[in-house]
């Protein structure tokens, strides 16, 4: 037990190495650094995208989500309550998954799958699940593509303007069409303001997936580098995977394993991509210090790599040998030691996962007063999924940011936020 203590505490793997406030200062500070154009690990990109809107029951929006490997279109109505209903869904792949395209291929797919939508209404809620720069009026201009997609093309180009280009070439008339592109966190924090009845102060958008980011509302005259003005807000999106965090000897190790070592430092730490992968090595270290022991290193060196599902199922049932980990054990003290290396990774995950979330709820204003809490809208499977990840992070988001800061907030998750997020955008520009 102490020797497993000694090596997690040694490599900065516990929980217990966080200092949540000099960690919380820092995010706040990076936070406020990007809203006013300064150098910040963090883009905090301005959406021009408010929470108040002019839906009326019968609205329609032509709703196109373009998220990880799949593209997904369809027509969402808004009923005599404004609560949004989604008909005639289709999903095809994303183009440039299986091999590059061009820029005219891309955006030829794009309108090859609303062409059936087309004549159903003129505002278009497109949510872009990639980082990029949002104008003021309402277009996104892609900065980079991740989760493998090849259209190198169509970095720097217009979404809305150039697939309004593509539909006019083909004979539509789109003089009276608006397209909104919204990030799928900032999404993610609109779907809870159409899904939710509770009474709140606020909301936060927050996806813990392949990847990770966090979206919030911040008032106009705080975002310094857009020259904001009055008090009305809009939403921020963070790209809080970016937050610059190197934590041990041994996630320094790993950040330069990976493509970009000097970007999106957060997501390496928690995000369902770079968890498996950088339990491997954190495994392999214990093996070669002697905390595992030789014999299971033997079995371990014919993996590959380590998968977050297959750390996640040890922790689930660690007498399954059903799995793969577990099948790899044959004494209790490598089993021990395994199950706490692990379980210590997933919590302090979780820790930056909650200091993340205060950090927004904070920067916010928001969530005094437990009656009127601040509603995260928590998407993603690798959260959910991921044994104990959930139950440790709603764990530090009560000892840290309701004990310690006096913030309340309430956590929901809201099935197809993207496409219901992307609606209301469409809806109120």
């Amino acid at each position: 037990m102490n020797r497993v203590d000694d090596f997690l505490l040694r490599h900065n793997l516990d929980a217990s190495k966080i200092d949540e406030e000099v960690f919380l200062s820092k995010f706040l500070s990076e936070m406020d650094k990007g809203l006013k154009g300064e150098e910040s690990s963090l883009r905090m990109i301005p959406t021009y995208c408010g929470l108040d809107s002019n839906i009326k029951p019968g609205d329609s929006v032509i709703v196109l989500d373009a998220g990880g490997t799949n593209f997904r279109t369809c027509l969402v109505t808004f009923d005599e309550n404004l609560c949004p209903e989604i008909s005639d869904f289709k999903k095809v792949g994303m183009p440039g998954v299986k091999a590059k395209v061009t820029a005219k291929e891309f955006f030829s797919t794009l309108a090859d799958n609303i062409e059936r939508l087309i004549d159903k209404s003129d505002k278009i809620g497109f949510c872009f699940s990639y980082a990029a720069d949002i104008t003021a009026d309402h277009d996104g201009i892609p900065l980079v593509f991740s989760k493998e997609i090849k259209a190198p093309e169509v970095i720097g180009m217009p979404l809305g303007k150039t697939l309004l280009g593509e539909l006019a070439l083909r004979g539509y008339d789109v003089s009276k069409k608006k397209i909104s592109v919204v990030n799928d966190t900032v999404a993610t924090l609109l779907a809870t303001k159409a899904k939710t009845n509770d009474i709140c102060s606020g909301y936060v958008g927050f996806i813990l997936g392949t990847g990770t980011n966090t979206a919030y509302a911040e008032k106009n005259e705080n975002i310094i580098k857009i020259n904001g003005q009055g008090s009305e807000k809009q939403i921020i999106n963070v790209e809080s995977g970016c937050m610059d965090v190197v934590l041990g000897d041994i996630d320094r190790e790993f950040l330069d394993s990976t493509k970009d070592p000097e970007l999106y430092h957060m997501e390496k730490a928690i995000s369902g991509a770079y968890l498996g992968p950088f339990s491997h090595m954190v495994i392999r270290k214990a093996i070669k210090e002697g905390i595992l022991s030789e014999e299971f290193g033997m079995r371990f060196n014919k993996i590959d790599t380590l998968s977050t599902t297959f750390m996640s199922n040890y922790l689930e049932m660690p007498h399954n040998r059903d799995y793969v980990l577990v099948s790899l054990i044959d004494n209790e003290d490598d089993a021990y030691a395994l199950y706490r290396i692990l379980d210590a990774i997933i919590e302090r995950a979780a820790k930056l996962t909650a200091v993340n979330l205060a950090a927004a709820v904070i920067k916010s204003g928001l969530g005094t007063n437990p009656r009127y809490p601040v509603i995260i809208n928590a998407d993603g499977t690798t959260f959910y999924k991921t044994e104990n990840l959930e139950f440790y992070t709603r764990k530090y988001l009560h000892d840290f940011l309701t004990k310690k800061h006096g913030r309340y907030v309430k956590m929901v998750n809201i099935s197809d936020s993207p496409v219901y997020g992307a609606a209301i955008a469409g809806a109120i520009v």
